[in-house]
Order: structure tokens, then C-alpha cells, then sequence
């Protein structure tokens, strides 16, 4: 076992962060059961409902968080008041941006969401204190970077049905990182928001969806709990590399 590994497992580290699966993946994941123990030392979890708001565009931002279960929607209001959802964050994804005081837009659950708090002036002084918390970050951030520029090229150049197959395979593989099967899930969006996050209207993204049914690559049960009986074949319908 290395060294991350017989860090991660260190019986010195707070209970509560042993039995926490989110943290291997996530910012906790890089930290020594001292600075873990002292990171607890400030935390707390908390439970959002489906529709609750976890940060506002423009607020001032009091803490970061990681993302224990769940799925956050993130979105930006324009001047005239228009909304557009600009991306989707699971576990064990870093909520906040490091150094901003402001949120640039606003968090709200998609689903039931757990989150792991820490104040922000903690986490902030950490990262100048612990380079692999700041290396951990920069990680993040590019990768979230390398993400945005594939979904642009989604947004941009894939039919509909490509945009919604991909949207599919998006939550089919990101939603439940713990779960070894990924072929069931329940829509974490309605109809009106996968349209929104896609550039489509509401009546396109059913019509696609009823397609990708006919064609066997998904199956529908209640509107929104969705089976995938071969994630290569949706991957294909999606026009993945």
C-alpha cells in the first residue's frame, strides 16, 4: 500500500473522516490526519432538500464545501433577469472558488444533496500552508476547465440527439461515484432544465429521449428514472471519442 493509501486509512484521522468515501476522490483525499484533524476541528455537515439554495450569485461567500452526495445545479443570471445553467457538480467535487469573497454564480440542489462545510478564511490559510491542497485545487480546476471546453464542443456542434445522449451519459457516469453500477439512475434535472443546460426546447429534448428509447439505448420508467442497458452504446449515440 502507498503512502497516500496508508494515509487516507490512518486510524489517527477524525471517525467521522474514516468513514467519509468522498474524501479519496476530493480535497481531503491530500492531507496528513494532522491537517485533516484540523480541517474537522472547523467543519460541519449539512443536508440541502431538492430546490434549496446553497450560495447566490453575488453573495459573499462564508465557506467552500465538499460535495459528499447528491448533485448541485449551477447557474448565472443575465442582466434582463434571464437564467442559464452553466454546469452540474457531484461528489466529491469542490464547491467555491479559493480566494473569491463573491460567488460568481449561484449553487442550487438539483437532488438531495450532503455537503462537508469548512470556513472559507480556514480553508484559504491552508492552502498557502499545504502545497498539496494547493496542487489538489489547481488539479481541480483544470480539469473542470478541460470539461467546460468538451462541453462547449457539445453546446456547439453535436445534433440534439447527441447533446441529450451525452447529457445522459454526463449523469450516467458522474451522479453516484460510490456505486459500481451505473446503468440506473434518476434524472437529477426536469425536462425544462435539461433543455435549458443543452440549448434545446422542452419538446426536442422528450422527442430525443422517446428516440433513444425506441433505439434500446435507454429505458424510461416514471419520467424520470432512467436504465441504461449498455453505456457503450450510449457513449456511441452520444458521438464520443
Amino acid at each position: 500500500m502507498d503512502t497516500l493509501q496508508r494515509t487516507i486509512h490512518n486510524s489517527d484521522m477524525p471517525v467521522v473522516c474514516r468513514s467519509c468515501e468522498a474524501r479519496h476522490g476530493g480535497l481531503c483525499g491530500v492531507l496528513t490526519p494532522a491537517q485533516l484533524l484540523e480541517l474537522n476541528r472547523q467543519s460541519s455537515r449539512k443536508r440541502f432538500e431538492t430546490g434549496n439554495e446553497l450560495l447566490g450569485q453575488g453573495e459573499l461567500v462564508p465557506y467552500y464545501a465538499n460535495i459528499l452526495s447528491g448533485v448541485i445545479k449551477l447557474s448565472k443570471m443575465m442582466s434582463d433577469g434571464r437564467q442559464q445553467i452553466v454546469g452540474l457538480q457531484f461528489a466529491p467535487d469542490f464547491l467555491g472558488r479559493p480566494f473569491n469573497a463573491e460567488s460568481s454564480m449561484t449553487a442550487e440542489a438539483a437532488t438531495d444533496v450532503e455537503i462537508c462545510l469548512f470556513p472559507r478564511r480556514v480553508v484559504d490559510r491552508m492552502i498557502g500552508e499545504v502545497p498539496n491542497m494547493e496542487r489538489k485545487l489547481h488539479g481541480q480546476s483544470l480539469k473542470e476547465l478541460d470539461e467546460a471546453r468538451d462541453w462547449m464542443l457539445t453546446l456547439g456542434r453535436k445534433s440534439a440527439q447527441e447533446k441529450v445522449a451525452s447529457f445522459l451519459h454526463l449523469i450516467a457516469t458522474h451522479i453516484d461515484p460510490e456505486k459500481g453500477d451505473v446503468s440506473c439512475f434518476d434524472l437529477p434535472l426536469s425536462r425544462a432544465d435539461i433543455a435549458d443546460f443543452l440549448g434545446l426546447t422542452i419538446e426536442t429534448v422528450s422527442r430525443q429521449m422517446t428516440k433513444l428509447k425506441k433505439e434500446g439505448i435507454i429505458q424510461i420508467e416514471n419520467n424520470r428514472h432512467i436504465t441504461v442497458p449498455d453505456l457503450d452504446a450510449l457513449n456511441d449515440a452520444a458521438g464520443n471519442d
